[in-house]
């Protein structure tokens, strides 16, 4: 208990840093990845399966576990099924989740780094705060999931985004500029039409071939992006920041909105 509270401070701290970064992945600098707490799991498979089926039932058969604050790291825990579960502050890092089942499930401030959530489904999971930086995303269903986490170097390779919510939390401005950070993170052939990434961050993260019609992108940070053959059909780009970024073709362009209004359009890369 005293270490979850402890915890829970050093996460509160790290989110006042810098009031224009959520600052989610300075977090880092204050954890230890390789403590008992970071590294190891306080169960074993069999008694995470027991407890997930023994959970109580809701609506429609619903089952809500509780594992709020679990060490869970390293574990394979593939295939599970943790839908509608608490999982607020549990421990992931570096545990095998290969199609696993999180739809409707908390998992704000939870760490899940290098986690391996393959082909897993997220579909309006709350990720509030969660350390996702490095995990293997891909083919992962994370539609309509609200996320303010940070995703760093993540590998997103044909994830489903459609309909997420990434945009910042413009009412928790006291705790810093909590947002989606997908800085250097894979998405290639991801679907995030519909997604509301306005003011995520979106730095040097690979978009070939992502599709992003509909796309909220206003005070997006695309800096160093690479939007090689994207769908920007009905894209929204008011004062997104395009610096260095790589542009797909005039007529991919041509279907994109207020791109008159983005920030930095002349320092933006032209295809070859």
């Amino acid at each position: 208990m005293l270490f979850r509270f402890a915890f829970s401070l050093v996460s509160m701290a790290a989110l006042l840093v810098h009031p224009y970064d959520a600052v989610s992945q300075d977090l880092l600098r204050y954890v230890d990845l390789n403590s008992p707490e970071m590294s190891t799991s306080e169960m074993t498979r069999t008694e995470v399966d027991a407890l997930l089926k023994a959970a109580p039932q809701g609506p429609g058969d619903q089952r809500s576990a509780d594992l709020e604050g679990k060490r869970l790291s390293h574990l394979d825990l593939s295939g599970l099924d943790f839908s509608g579960s608490n999982l607020r502050l549990a421990r992931f890092n570096r545990t095998d989740l290969r199609g696993a089942r999180f739809d409707r499930a908390i998992l704000n401030q939870a760490w899940l780094i290098d986690a391996d959530l393959t082909e897993a489904s997220l579909v309006k999971t709350s990720l509030l705060s969660t350390q996702m930086q490095r995990a293997k995303l891909g083919g992962a269903d994370l539609s309509g999931a609200r996320i303010t986490g940070d995703l760093s170097g993540a590998s997103l390779i044909g994830a489903k985004l459609a309909g997420a919510d990434l945009s910042a939390d413009m009412r928790n401005q006291s705790m810093g500029l909590m947002r989606g950070v997908l800085k250097s993170a894979d998405l290639r052939n991801a679907d995030l039409s519909g997604a509301n990434l306005s003011r995520a961050n979106l730095e040097f993260a690979k978009l070939q071939n992502a599709n992003l019609a509909n796309c909220n992108l206003n005070h997006a940070d695309l800096a160093g992006a690479d939007l090689s053959n994207a769908n920007l059909a009905g894209a929204d780009f008011t004062e997104t920041d395009l610096e260095s970024t790589l542009l797909p073709s005039a007529a991919a362009l041509a279907e994109a909105r207020n791109l008159d209004k983005a920030w930095n359009l002349n320092l933006a890369r032209r295809p070859p």
